[in-house]
């Protein structure tokens, strides 16, 4: 059982009973040769420190592959959002059975932001900040919850857009109507 202190550093608690394939038989103390005893302790704390030692490296094997997973995930966000990340990776650390830290979770910053007065540069803006956040092989909620966002970002765009080009024909229209007249 691991159980995680208010300093995030990890304490190794083993129950010696739940590994042990053996079942240990209680004895009358005085009917045992003292050396006896000595080296029943001395093989019960050998297997304590095996059994110990075996699940330091599993979860030291655990934190070496999310470390691996959560910079890999922000890197590619970091990535294909370009110049609208607004700051690199940050990374929360969980230290290890063998004192190092490992990245345990991460964010990127991206500018989420609509270009002011310019629809189509929006739009681009949007496309971008979708990519981005679906970017990684696994995206989180959050991930989805941006793109989400930028989805809407771009429809809105497109609507901004349209209205635009709607005012453009008619003002050409316009143009056109007064010259004949």
């Amino acid at each position: 059982m691991l159980i995680s202190s208010p300093t995030s550093q990890l304490t190794l608690v083993v129950n010696p009973s739940i590994f042990s394939n053996t079942k240990h038989q209680p004895t009358d103390s005085k009917d045992q040769n003292p050396q006896d005893l000595d080296s029943t302790a001395e093989s019960d704390t050998k297997n304590k420190s095996t059994q110990a030692s075996t699940a330091e490296q599993r979860r030291l094997q655990q934190l070496k592959n999310r470390d691996r997973e959560v910079k890999a995930h922000e890197l590619a966000h970091v990535s294909v959002g370009g110049r609208y990340v607004t700051s690199g990776a940050r990374f929360s650390y969980e230290k290890g059975p063998n004192g190092q830290l490992y990245a345990v979770a991460g964010e990127v910053g991206i500018n989420t932001s609509e270009v002011p007065g310019d629809p189509r540069a929006t739009l681009l803006k949007a496309q971008v900040i979708a990519r981005a956040a679906l970017a990684p092989a696994n995206p989180s909620a959050q991930d989805r919850n941006v793109a989400a966002q930028a989805t809407a970002m771009m429809q809105q765009a497109k609507v901004d857009i349209a209205v635009l080009l709607a005012d453009s024909t008619e003002k050409e229209v316009g143009l056109v109507l007064d010259t004949f007249a």
